[in-house]
C-alpha cells in the first residue's frame, strides 16, 4: 500500500465534546399559610414592581 492509501484508511479519534454543565436552577418561591399549612409554589413571576400577596385563612401567606 502506498502512503496515501495508509493515511486514508487510518482512523483518527475525534475529540469528544464535553456537555456543558446546566446552570443551577433557582428554587421556586414557596408560600405557606401559617394557619392551615397550605403551601403554594410560584413557578412564574409576573414582573410587576409591587408585590401581590396571596391571602389564605384571612392572612397573607408567608415564604416557607
Amino acid at each position: 500500500m502506498s502512503a496515501k492509501a495508509k493515511a486514508k484508511t487510518k482512523k483518527t479519534a475525534k475529540p469528544v465534546k464535553k456537555a456543558k454543565a446546566a446552570a443551577p436552577k433557582k428554587a421556586a418561591p414557596a408560600l405557606e399559610c401559617r394557619v392551615c399549612g397550605y403551601r403554594v409554589i410560584v413557578d412564574r413571576s409576573c414582573g410587576c414592581v409591587e408585590a401581590h400577596p396571596l391571602i389564605c385563612c384571612g392572612q397573607p401567606m408567608a415564604e416557607a
